[in-house]
Parts: structure tokens; sequence; C-alpha cells
């Protein structure tokens, strides 16, 4: 989903990020509240102060989806569930949680946190504009109140819609899990009315950009086609992690690990490796022990006349959680960690000891067999 993640602080022991899609946001909100919001609705004002309360404005914004989106991680937490991170992108904000909740009622619950906190919010907000207010007119501070009042009254109403996977989604989901006993069938059902939402969102945008409104019309047609894909991988990733459960690394990682010694210089390494067996990674060892390990992406660093002079040691890459997983974990935390790092391969280490190597390609093709061979309904109920 994310392209780069930085890391903003921590709160309440959760790591909060933005990712880079978020600083277009953050741009786009502030330039259209100081031009177009705060003018249109509070009149009177210097140009300094739209553009100081524009400021404030998208602060309270993206303080508002963090606090609605802590909501969310409070409760898992208090269920036993992980939450690794708080992601600020283009669309608002995301808690990535690693496993699904372990029942109808953990689910409802989390899911509810957020708008409830956006509603307590909304109140608050409220209130201190009622606070403010002078005898005549609204005052900046007023204002601004009033604005993230309304705004986390949207939010929370935005989120309850029935559509997964918002809020109000994974409240539908809760239910039917519930009724049913069955998670997969109720995140099939939930994903299905979250990609027909999208679907109607693509088709107000249509209908926007015939009316006139441009901007509005593409942002509809963005957040619909969004929410459709992030209703169909939610119920991919289920399928996913179902099929993987209770599986080791120890069935997919590979024993038969071609390693490299650090001394090598980078063209015997691309001529005699890379190009013979076509690995994007490989584990420079010393002895038994494992000292990291060595990629393309590494070589591309080097000047291609400097490959001669220059050791595989001087390039390499330390061993660390990027590039290597123990083969105890859940193949799910592997996948994640591909997906986060971009490497299609981890290093399987036992202490400082190669076991093997794990590679995405094998991950997927025994889901693949996997799927394929088990009973189509049994995979979808």
């Amino acid at each position: 989903m994310f392209t780069h993640k930085i890391k903003l602080f921590r709160l309440f022991g959760f790591s909060i990020e933005a990712d880079t899609t978020w600083i277009l946001l953050a741009v786009l909100v502030t330039w259209s509240l100081a031009t177009g919001l705060f003018p249109r609705y509070f009149e009177g004002f210097s140009a300094q102060t739209y553009w100081t309360l524009a400021v404030l404005g998208a602060a309270g914004l993206f303080m508002s989806i963090i606090l609605h989106e802590l909501g969310h991680s409070l409760v898992a937490r208090r269920f036993g569930l992980h939450i690794k991170s708080i992601t600020l992108f283009v669309f608002g904000g995301v808690a990535d949680m690693e496993d699904e909740p372990s029942s109808a009622r953990a689910e409802l619950l989390m899911a509810l946190a957020g708008p409830a906190t956006s509603i307590a919010l909304s109140l608050a907000f409220f209130g201190a504009a009622f606070a403010t207010g002078r005898g005549e007119g609204v005052s900046p501070l007023q204002g601004l109140f009033q604005y993230l009042g309304g705004l986390n009254g949207l939010l929370a109403a935005f989120n309850l819609l029935p559509a997964f996977p918002l809020d109000g989604g994974r409240v539908l989901r809760a239910a039917l899990w519930a009724w049913r006993g069955n998670l997969r069938w109720a995140t099939r059902f939930a994903s299905g009315v979250g990609g027909a939402f999208g679907i109607f969102l693509i088709a107000l945008g249509v209908l926007s950009l015939f009316s006139g409104n441009v901007l509005g019309g593409f942002w509809w047609i963005l957040i619909g086609m969004f929410m459709r894909s992030a209703s169909q991988s939610s119920y991919q990733h289920l399928l996913i992690r179902r099929a993987l459960e209770g599986e080791n690394l120890r069935r997919f990682m590979r024993t038969d690990v071609v390693t490299v010694p650090r001394y090598l210089s980078l063209r015997e390494l691309v001529d005699e490796y890379v190009y013979k067996y076509h690995y994007k990674m490989f584990p420079v060892v010393e002895g038994d022990t494992v000292l990291g390990c060595v990629s393309t992406r590494n070589i591309r660093t080097v000047e291609r006349e400097a490959w001669d002079r220059t050791p595989v040691g001087e390039i390499m890459e330390r061993s660390c959680e990027a590039n290597s997983i123990s083969p105890d974990e859940d193949p799910m935390r592997a996948l994640s960690r591909m997906s986060q790092t971009g490497n299609s391969r981890l290093l399987v280490l036992e202490g400082d000891k190669l076991a093997g190597i794990i590679t995405l390609k094998d991950i997927l093709s025994f889901l693949s067999l996997k799927m394929d061979l088990e009973d189509g309904e049994q995979m979808l109920e």
C-alpha cells in the first residue's frame, strides 16, 4: 500500500509514521483551507490569519486521524493484537495490524473505537468553540474549533458507512461473523459491499466531472478506486493468512544455499554468481558464521569500473531484521517483511548460523498449489 514511510514520533507505545503521499495531502489541505474554506465561511480576516488557521487546521486534521486510529489500536492491544504502526497517507490513516481479531466481539469493539474517538473529539471542539465565542461575529480561534468539530463529525460519519474496510464495514463483518460463525464468509460479503461502494464513489466522481467539479470529481474517483482495491485486498489477505495458518517457515525455506565469501570481488560476484544462478541476493559467510548479505541493489551503488577492486565485504548489508528471519516465525511475518523492505529473499537464521533462504516465489508457489488442491467451497466459505 505504501511507497516510503517516514517515522514521526511515538504515542502510547505506537510508532506514528507518514507515507510520502501524505505530504501531497498536507499541501492540498492547507492550500484549500487558506484560499477556499476559511475565507468563505469566516469573513473579515487577513490573508496571514487565513494561512495561520489553515496550517493549524491541517495539523488538527492529521492529529484527529491519528487519535481515531489510536482508538482502534488501544482496543486492539487490550485483545492481545499487535499494532506495528499508525500511518498517515493520502487517503487518511491506517493502523497496521498483524493479525485478525480473535472474535466477533473483539472486531466490533475495535471497529467502534475509532468513530467513538472522533465523536468525542467533535463534541470537545464544538464545546471549545462555544467557550471561545464572542458577542458579534466569529473569532479566528472559534472558527478553527468549529472546523475541527465538524471535521471529526464527518470523519466519524464517513467511517461508519457499512463498506469494508471502513469501520462500518468492520461492524458489518463482526455482525455477520457472529451470526454465521464464519470469518471467511463474513469477510467476503463485507468486502463485496465495500467494492460496490467503491464503484458508487467512482460513478459519483464521473458525474462531478461532467458537472464541472473537476477537482472534486477526480478526488471521488481516486477514493472509490482505493476503496475497491482495499476491500478486495483485505479479502485476499485473509485467504492467504488462512492458507498459511499453522505452517512453519521450515516448510518453505531452501537449505541448498549458494553463499559467497566477503573477499570476493564484485566482478567475480556478478560473473560467477549473479549471471550463473540468477539470484538477486546472496548470503555472505565466513566459515559457519553469517556476516550479512549482498544484493544486486548493493552492486548498483558501485561504479562498474570499480567492480574489480571492490570486495563484497565492503558493500554487504549486515544481518538485520530487514533481511533475515527466524525459521520458527509465521510465514505471514515473512511476507509482511518482504512487502515492507522490497526484498524477495530473506536469510533464515538460527543465531548467527544460516539455516536456509526463504523466497517470495516459493511461498507464492505453495499458496497456489494449496488453493488449487483445497476444495473451492472450503476455501471461500
